[in-house]
């Protein structure tokens, strides 16, 4: 098999090889380059020690020195070279306690975390597939190099990587694997916040988002988003629902585009069903509140996994609004639009989107009309440039200072009963309508 090596890739491996070290492509790379995806990043295991890698190189950093690792700078770009290892005993779950160097590539690859990501490339020997790699790409597994509960008894976080590589790739995860990741996901308890939040990203925004469902099977979910087991384990006895709360939810995430804060939006919209839960006299279930519910248990989840406040803001819009009943009229669109915010709406329509279509098909097409009608509106309101929010007024409040408004609340009160004014009558958003608005109001 050959793969393509980028130019420096290949001039860092053939400067190493020139000195007399072995080097090889390594890990992730190789495996997207097999599949025919083009690689985030290039990784280089080498024989060469760190000082004896940075020698050869003008230009170096020190970024994981303590572990063998050299970062090469090369034309702006920075490229990991790490020293053939053996790990020694991993006391955090994450970093070994000591590394000690090895001239053996067999020993470097057993080290590694899953058969699809320990395979090795140059162009003289061409693939190295010790663990069967290959193999297991045909058929579709993740599978642990040697015993998985030692692998994961190294890095609790691999556990999630395995479901987060089975989501991208759409592999089902080996037995074994599986086995040990239900015996030991307690352990995830001691990897870092910001550590599961990146691998949750990568496995929501995956091809199949739905494999969330194995990290519940696997008890991984109970360890770092319980909320989730809850939904899983809560049923919706109602003529609009087919589903679980948690099937509802997976169902949901695979009908909307793998952008981060649409994917969590539906991750989180129905997060506050089981809280709300009540039961009628019919026995048909219900879920009054559960949006703004779940608003604030999005929030308290979000904070908790670290995300950033940005993040935080907008998908926890997303589930408070999920649910907006909006008038199909050009003015409820309008207030619609400037309440929810001009940044999130355009997203609401693919939330609800999936919402309906991740439900039973009662009234669906009624539902959906009604979407239809709702989106068509607000397509004619952004072709008009119609006045949505504080910031598309014509006036602002340095032109009520002008009028002799005293600056202060007044100001804000009689911009926001001017907004209000254009919401309900967009023609009138001109700087002399608005004026003379303010000037019989002081009158």
């Amino acid at each position: 098999m050959q793969i393509q090596l980028p130019d420096k890739v290949k001039k860092i491996m053939e400067t190493l090889t020139a000195a007399g070290y072995e080097a090889y492509a390594v890990g992730g790379c190789v495996r997207d380059s097999v599949l025919g995806r083009v690689p985030d990043d290039w990784d280089i295991t080498t024989s060469a020690r760190p000082e004896e890698t940075k020698s050869l190189f003008p230009r170096t950093a020190d970024t994981g020195i303590k572990h063998g690792t050299v970062m090469v700078l090369m034309g702006g770009e920075g490229f990991e070279v790490t020293t053939y290892r053996i790990d020694g005993v991993y006391e955090d779950g994450r970093h070994p306690r000591e590394v000690t160097y090895t001239p053996s590539l067999e020993e470097d690859l057993k080290r590694r975390d899953f058969t699809i990501n320990a395979m090795a490339y140059n162009e003289d020997r061409g693939l190295v597939d010790i663990f069967n790699g290959m193999k297991d790409m045909e058929e579709g597994v993740v599978r642990c190099v040697g015993d998985p509960k030692e692998r994961f008894s190294e890095d609790a976080l691999r556990m999630l990587r395995a479901v987060r590589f089975s989501a991208q790739l759409g592999y089902r995860i080996d037995a074994g694997t599986r086995e040990a990741i239900r015996a030991l996901a307690p352990n995830l308890q001691r990897i870092s916040a910001e550590r599961i939040q990146v691998e949750l990203v990568k496995l929501v925004v995956s091809e199949h988002p739905d494999h969330l469902r194995t990290a519940y099977e696997t008890g991984i979910t109970k360890q770092i988003l319980p909320e989730f087991d809850l939904c899983m384990e809560t049923a919706q006895n109602n003529p609009h629902h087919c589903y679980s709360v948690g099937e509802h939810i997976l169902h949901s995430m695979q009908m909307v585009p793998p952008d981060k804060v649409l994917r969590l939006g539906m991750l989180f919209h129905d997060i506050g069903k089981p809280q709300t839960l009540t039961i009628d006299e019919k026995g048909i279930t219900h879920n009054k509140g559960h949006a703004a519910a779940g608003e604030k248990m999005t929030v308290q989840i979000l904070k908790r996994l670290k995300f950033d406040n940005d993040t935080i803001d907008k998908v926890s819009r997303i589930v408070r609004y999920h649910d907006e009943r909006i008038r199909a009229s050009e003015s409820g669109v309008r207030h619609a639009v400037n309440r929810i915010g001009t940044d999130i709406f355009p997203m609401l329509s693919a939330v609800q989107y999936a919402d309906i279509y991740a439900q039973s098909d009662y009234h669906r097409e009624e539902k959906l009309q009604n979407l239809a009608d709702i989106q068509k509106i607000y397509e004619g309101i952004l072709e008009r440039q119609e006045c949505l929010s504080l910031k598309d007024l014509a006036v602002t409040g340095s032109d009520l200072i002008a009028l002799g408004i005293p600056a202060g609340k007044e100001i804000g009160v009689l911009l926001n009963e001017l907004l209000e004014l254009v919401l309900e009558e967009p023609r009138r958003n001109t700087r002399e309508e608005l004026l003379a608005v303010c000037r019989e109001k002081r009158q």
